[in-house]
């Protein structure tokens, strides 16, 4: 009989609405429930911070660090100091390195665990949610006894730490996975094999490795993809490289490689891996070393620039750094890795259902303060 068109209608979904994310509106074009094209449009949280980062010392970057990706705060904190590191070449002791990696891979559960638990929300599912920042809340008591704050927490410092980890906060950290470990499986069981929940998710959405590579999606939504890359394995930085732990790749195990559900359930994943490489870092951890021993008292780089990349849990977040010689940075610019993975949207997200379009939206896991950098 054909395929039956009727008008054409532009509707905006945003900015102001929980299923987008943060403050993002998606102008779509549908011809009745089935969309023809996504344009999404930022700048409702726009954070000025490459040009914040001009007009301040390089102490003073760290926090606007921490309000960019504000749901992994520890990672951005660690990108930035990695790349200072690099650009000063400051050596920090072990002990430091053990706990930022301990720092940086409890950040990863606490994100993961938002997403997986917001994207069975946004499929209808509560619970699961509930479930999610019950043991996410575990993680940021640990943030809270180590330096006080919960969200933001300018922790990692040029050349050291903040605060040397309390009494007690290994033992805690220990405790908590013990717990933890088997609420992964119930979370898994309650929605990755969900009849409704694959239902949504499933051959929705799917991300073929090409496009993926063509539009610069890294980190859980490139692996999802079939792509083994992660920066921690393929170009190591910090002290990753002394510790064992899996990659794992999206496998079509309910639909198609790449599909929404390939997308939420390598987090789930990624989840155990954290876990493990957590247990690794306390267990060897150097009960001596001082967290300020390689802090230098004035930030003062040499004239030149570098570019250093970490795996944050939205993928590669790159720093680039530009010194003139002053304590204020000449230029600082973010590569950021939600940026890239809105930017596919319309690409696999165009000729899906309305519906499908919040689903597919949810399984890329941006935040929209790095992305309005």
């Amino acid at each position: 009989m054909g395929v039956v068109h009727g008008e054409e209608m532009v509707l905006n979904i945003g900015p102001q609405h929980p299923a987008t994310h943060g403050v993002l509106r998606l102008q779509v074009r549908t011809d009745g429930e089935v969309v023809s094209q996504i344009t999404p449009y930022m700048g409702y949280l726009h954070r000025c911070f490459e040009k914040h980062s001009e007009n301040v010392t390089y102490e003073q970057v760290i926090p606007f660090t921490d309000r960019c990706d504000y749901l992994s705060s520890m990672s951005m904190n660690f990108g930035y100091v990695v790349a200072m590191e690099k650009l000063m070449d400051i050596k920090v002791n072990n002990r430091v390195e053990h706990i930022r990696v301990v720092m940086a891979e409890l950040q990863r559960i606490a994100s993961h665990l938002l997403c997986t638990g917001v994207f069975g929300l946004d499929l209808g599912a509560f619970t699961p949610f509930l479930w999610a920042l019950r043991d996410r809340e575990r993680i940021l008591d640990l943030f809270e006894l180590t330096c006080g704050a919960r969200l933001l927490y300018n922790y990692m410092w040029v050349g050291g730490l903040s605060h040397d980890i309390p009494t007690g906060f290994v033992e805690s950290t220990f405790e908590f996975l013990d717990y933890f470990e088997p609420k992964v499986d119930e979370l898994e069981n309650i929605l990755a094999h969900n009849k409704i929940l694959v239902e949504r998710s499933a051959d929705i959405g799917v991300m073929p490795k090409d496009v993926a590579i063509s539009y610069g999606v890294t980190g859980p939504n490139l692996r999802a993809s079939g792509v083994k890359w992660d920066l921690r394995k393929n170009d190591p930085y910090s002290i990753y490289d002394k510790f064992d732990f899996d990659v794992p790749i999206g496998e079509g195990k309910k639909g198609t490689v790449g599909d929404c559900w390939d997308r939420f359930y390598v987090r789930i994943i990624e989840i155990r891996e954290s876990v493990k490489i957590i247990r690794q870092a306390l267990a060897s951890m150097p009960k001596d070393g001082d967290v300020h021993q390689s802090l230098p008292k004035k930030l003062r780089p040499p004239k030149g620039s570098i570019y250093a990349r970490t795996e944050t849990p939205r993928g590669d977040l790159g720093y680039y750094i530009e010194s003139d010689g002053s304590p204020i940075p000449y230029r600082v610019k973010m590569r950021s890795p939600a940026f890239t993975a809105l930017s596919v949207l319309d690409e696999i997200g165009a000729g899906w259902l309305l519906s499908d379009v919040l689903a597919i939206l949810g399984s890329l896991d941006i935040v929209l303060g790095e992305i309005d950098r």
